[in-house]
């Protein structure tokens, strides 16, 4: 018997998680704890993180504002595969140069668990958009879609942050 697919409503509040999540160890292990942007050791770091910074604001405002219809259907699918090579980069780079805190660790373990339900969640979503004509069709997240849609913008703030703090660190090497 084939397993029925989850709600598309879902897919907000996957994003939230992802957003809370990842936004509170951005904040706390990457600023406070690790001080990435101030270590040039680390520069290959901060330049994983701006990019993957820029995956989740456009996935955050993106898919909080519309379906992406058609052949723009594959536009979030490409954007999921590229966080999936940046997370898999970004972890063998952090194990290699610095100790990460038990607790970033379970965060990352969260995030890895929260992006594979997304993916989940996205395939049949993928599936029926495609079948559509091709268009942005806006979205009815309600307050969640707009909740993401400020996620998406700071998302989109630090990555230009984290792509000036690369920058800086090249200049300190």
């Amino acid at each position: 018997m084939p397993i029925p697919a989850l709600p598309e409503s879902l897919l907000p509040w996957f994003l939230l998680v992802q957003a809370v999540v990842g936004g509170s160890d951005t904040l706390f292990n990457h600023e406070i704890v690790a001080r990435l942007p101030k270590r040039p050791e680390l520069r290959r770091e901060v330049a994983l993180h701006a990019v993957r910074e820029s995956i989740y604001a456009t996935l955050f405002i993106g898919l909080a504002l519309f379906r992406w219809e058609g052949a723009l259907a594959w536009v979030p699918v490409a954007l999921l595969a590229g966080e999936v090579i940046v997370t898999g980069t970004d972890e063998l780079i952090e194990n290699r140069l610095r100790k990460l805190p038990d607790n970033e660790r379970v965060m990352h373990v969260i995030l890895t668990l929260n992006l594979a339900f997304i993916i989940a969640l996205m395939v049949p979503i993928v599936g029926e958009w495609s079948a559509r004509p091709t268009g942005l069709v806006r979205s009815g997240y309600g307050l969640a879609g707009w909740i993401l849609v400020a996620f998406g913008l700071a998302s989109a703030a630090w990555s230009v942050r984290d792509g000036l703090a690369w920058v800086r660190l090249g200049r300190a090497q």
